[in-house]
């Protein structure tokens, strides 16, 4: 598998159960500006994967901006340094020089020419993924899928219509659906229906602490600083959601429906559009027709089962 992110504090929980699992093969991680600017966000991931003890894996910085939008981030969400202002030095490792396109590009044909091919999970704005898109349409279709962390069937949040990651770059994620249909590449969004069902506690936050490593420490303070600015017992895992799909996909229920993104609605920019309808009921009125990306749009999820795999993951045992 390859990350794409824009490190705040969810996709760093992530991070770590993708770095950490066993049954995970994680290959690179490239970053895009979302959450944060890119610098951020670069040295965030850095620093989870080298708290993680995988500093072997690369780590691209990609687009700095949307293709189109004027840059934004969440940092009122996720602290002004993107992962909860703990104050963490400076990671050793260096970044991959090479651009996070390339890095994706590099990757994914690797894994086709090995034979194992590559499943994609964007956690962030889709920008990365759209130029792997645009400027090497061969290397993307030979992605094994999609998983990406964005959009929602019924809840919103950056707007009352649209999810965060699709509304910072609406286009980015249109171009991505419409490859992914174009080169028959299976998609799943993983979006805001499922993204709070994954929670962790307090209690649960101060015995992964007492565990001692660095990894685990870092995952309790940021449990603790969602915490503390929700004011809540319990915090999101969020991204990581995505990423336990792939390990234990039962723990998701999908169904399969057109979706679209909305891009020039005054009120509905970035919006994913999830069609509900019945196909074969006759609806030839409609004068769009059914959208070319069929998406396998996750509507429920087992929260505490996945929870469970983070924690015991994080801490060390047997997943």
């Amino acid at each position: 598998m390859v990350l794409d992110v824009d490190t705040g504090v969810d996709d760093a929980c992530a991070l770590l159960l993708a770095a950490l699992h066993p049954g995970l093969d994680l290959r690179a991680v490239t970053c895009v500006a979302g959450n944060a600017p890119l610098p951020d966000v670069l040295r965030n991931t850095l620093t989870v994967l080298h708290l993680a003890g995988r500093p072997e894996v690369p780590v691209a910085a990609g687009a700095p901006r949307p293709l189109l939008e004027a840059p934004g981030d969440a940092r009122h969400v996720h602290g002004t340094d993107g992962m909860a202002d703990l104050g963490l030095p400076a990671p050793p490792t260096p970044p991959d020089p090479r651009h996070a396109v390339e890095v994706l590009r590099a990757a994914v044909e690797e894994g086709a020419a090995a034979g194992r091919p590559v499943t994609l999970v964007p956690l962030a704005p889709m920008t990365n993924v759209a130029l792997l898109a645009r400027l090497h349409p061969r290397s993307f279709a030979r992605l094994a899928r999609v998983v990406f962390m964005g959009g929602g069937a019924q809840v919103s949040n950056a707007t009352a219509a649209a999810e965060f990651n699709v509304f910072h770059d609406p286009e980015a994620a249109a171009i991505v659906l419409d490859a992914c249909a174009a080169c028959g590449v299976p998609v799943t969004m993983y979006g805001l229906d499922v993204f709070d069902g994954p929670r962790v506690t307090r209690a649960q936050a101060d015995r992964l602490r007492a565990t001692g490593t660095p990894a685990a420490r870092l995952a309790a303070d940021l449990v603790a600083f969602q915490q503390r600015r929700f004011t809540a017992d319990g915090a999101t895992l969020g991204d990581t959601g995505a990423v336990a799909s792939l390990l234990v996909p039962e723990a998701l229920r999908t169904e399969r429906r057109p979706v679209r993104v909305e891009l020039t609605g005054t009120w509905t920019r970035g919006r994913t559009i999830v069609d509900t309808r019945d196909w074969g009921g006759g609806l030839a009125h409609d004068p769009h027709g059914p959208a070319p990306a069929m998406v396998d749009v996750a509507l429920e999820v087992d929260g505490p089962r996945v929870a469970g795999l983070w924690l015991r993951t994080v801490a060390g045992e047997q997943p």
